[in-house]
């Protein structure tokens, strides 16, 4: 970059200097072109009332901004032997050409640069999408059961109906306990999908028909805590899940465990535990691999005789051991299924004779009615994004024995959103929407000015400010009107009837007590509200 830097008054030996010899005085109107920026040179000639002409690079000519240079006071100007001083308030005037592109050989490590972090960004996209796509669904879950090993033991019952005791940890190196092998010669070759015969090193299991009972039960650890939270973490209230032990598995030296696919499950279950007993050995490692072929291997600790390991995985899913190079292998499999209780299918509480005595006569003086109670819990659901019938299975403490007590009566209790007399149909959501400016019966088509952002709205949303045609009090009351009429309007678009056509008699105490409370926003008059909405337990009485 080739930049000069010029006085605004310049001698004849200063323009000498910088490669330019002025000419005759006369030859020059106001200023000199310079040979090797191409800027002008402003002159002040005595005697003539010539301008003096900033200096700008050749983009910057005709720029309207005045330079500092023409603001000079003329007492400056006038002195023509005197040089302008330069400070940092003349920093404008340096004047600088644009480099040129140049995309020769110093821009190409730059290229090759960015190609490179470009495969890198790539990389680390591809490696950043298969970890979220398995965080999204994961299909096994592991861990470690907080326990003393040498507190289990196994009792089991032979073919000539002697009852064993097998005590833990066992390391069949240094000693084989006499159990034991009643055990091995007790059990069954494990089938091998796919052959008919079996392998000379087969994998055992216990029969199911002998007795065998373990001091470990998994119901005595969060073991179906921890499957839920990391397998299930959308199962809704009123699911849980079940553990059933399913067999016993017994792999010696040189066994290997083929593929075992969903086929050979067929209970219903929507997951398989397998808790690998603290019996030293090497090799053994499971696979587990998922529908789409995604498989992984756990080692299970080898058998360490301070570890209780467990493996879950989905029901979907199949599992594989790979061959026991030394020791034992043995493991407990559960088969876990899903189960439901509450409102919606056979609940686990019964209401008391008590409760359903005093049920019984306002059921029989309620005959060919349509009766409905109000549901006392909160349950914070937005009835804007779900039907009422969806409360359901979440039903809880009060509501939760009516309406358990109205099964027992064989009635078919419906739940449905209630708000100022009105009723929503049990297949309709509350719907309020929003304000629509040129509406008929909005406020500001009424003559009255917008509250939004309005200092004089207090904290009720029904009130408003004071307009030009009437009193403070007036005001209040006809914005009133008028918003109670709107909201009504939205509630009848919603779908919601009154409750006089819906011919629903409600039943309630002499003092009402308190009633659930669902709220749901909308926009009124520029301003965000909340519509209190109930919940009616609706029932025909035949």
């Amino acid at each position: 970059m080739s930049c000069c830097t010029f006085n605004p008054i310049l001698s004849t030996m200063d323009q000498t200097r910088c490669g330019r010899v002025i000419g005759s005085m006369s030859s020059l109107s106001i200023g000199s072109r310079h040979a090797r920026c191409g800027s002008f040179w402003p002159l002040t000639v005595s005697g003539c009332d010539i301008s003096t002409i900033a200096m700008h690079p050749r983009s910057a000519l005709g720029s309207p901004t005045p330079s500092a240079a023409s603001r000079l006071s003329d007492s400056s100007r006038s002195d023509g032997s005197r040089q302008f001083t330069r400070n940092g308030s003349v920093s404008e005037f340096e004047i600088e050409r644009p480099l040129k592109m140049n995309t020769s050989s110093p821009k190409r490590p730059g290229v090759r640069r960015r190609q490179s972090e470009y495969g890198a960004e790539s990389a680390l996209r591809a490696s950043v999408s298969r970890l979220l796509t398995a965080k999204a669904r994961p299909f096994t879950v592991t861990g470690h059961i907080p326990m003393d090993p040498a507190s289990l033991v196994l009792f089991f019952r032979s073919k000539s109906g002697i009852t064993h005791s097998l005590d833990f940890p066992i390391n069949i190196d240094y000693d084989t306990p006499p159990a034991l092998e009643v055990l091995l010669a007790a059990c069954k070759p494990h089938p091998t999908p796919g052959f008919d015969v079996y392998p000379d090193r087969e994998t055992l299991f216990y029969p199911a028909n002998l007795p065998l009972t373990a001091t470990l039960e998994i119901a005595n650890h969060p073991i179906l805590d921890a499957v839920r939270n990391a397998l299930f973490p959308a199962l809704p209230m009123g699911h849980y899940l079940t553990a059933l032990r399913d067999k016993l598995e017994v792999m010696v030296t040189g066994a290997r465990m083929a593929p075992q696919p969903r086929t050979l499950r067929n209970d219903g279950r929507v997951a398989t535990i397998c808790v690998t007993l603290p019996v030293h050995h090497r090799g053994g490692n499971m696979i587990v691999r998922d529908a789409e072929g995604t498989e992984e291997k756990f080692f299970g600790g080898g058998g360490k005789p301070s570890e209780v390991h467990w493996t879950a995985f989905l029901g979907e899913c199949e599992y594989e051991v790979e061959t026991i190079q030394q020791g034992c292998r043995m493991s407990f499999t559960y088969a876990v299924h899903l189960k439901t209780y509450g409102a919606a299918v056979d609940p686990l509480i019964t209401p008391s004779e008590y409760f359903l005595d005093l049920l019984s006569p306002v059921l029989s003086l309620s005959r060919g009615r349509k009766v409905a109670f109000y549901l006392t819990q909160d349950y914070g659901v937005n009835p804007s994004e779900g039907l009422a019938e969806s409360l359901v299975p979440h039903l809880k403490g009060s509501d939760s024995l009516l309406y358990h007590a109205l099964k027992v009566y064989k009635l078919a209790p419906e739940l449905h959103w209630a708000a100022g007399g009105y009723v929503w149909p049990i297949d309709r959501t509350v719907e309020c929407g929003n304000d629509v400016l040129d509406s008929p019966t909005s406020l500001s088509s009424m003559g009255f000015p917008s509250v939004f952002g309005s200092p004089a709205r207090s904290a009720k949303s029904i009130r408003g400010p004071m307009s030009y045609y009437g009193g403070p009090e007036e005001d209040d009351v006809e914005i009133m009107k008028i918003e109670a009429h709107n909201l009504r309007m939205r509630v009848e678009e919603s779908g919601a009837i009154p409750l006089s056509e819906a011919e629903i008699f409600i039943l309630s105490d002499w003092v009402p007590g308190p009633l659930a409370k669902e709220r749901v926003y909308f926009v009124s008059n520029g301003e965000l509200e909340k519509l209190i909405v109930n919940v009616l337990l609706v029932i025909y009485v035949p």
